[in-house]
């Protein structure tokens, strides 16, 4: 749940954030593409670091 306020609607609420600002959809599809699509790392690895930063930033996993 996002601690500012995010416009109702259809989507979910991080594309709603992201419509927020001018060009940061843009950035954050590249990033994706990036991380996910272009990566040497295995789904498994990825989802390991994940739930490590997860814990380091006190975030529920």
């Amino acid at each position: 749940m996002a601690r500012i306020d995010i416009p109702d609607g259809e989507d979910v609420e991080r594309i709603r954030l992201w419509k927020m600002t001018d060009g940061l959809s843009g950035a954050i599809d590249g990033f994706r593409i990036a991380t996910h699509d272009k990566t040497l790392l295995s789904r498994r690895v990825r989802e390991v670091a994940r739930m490590r930063i997860a814990v380091i930033n006190q975030c529920p996993i």
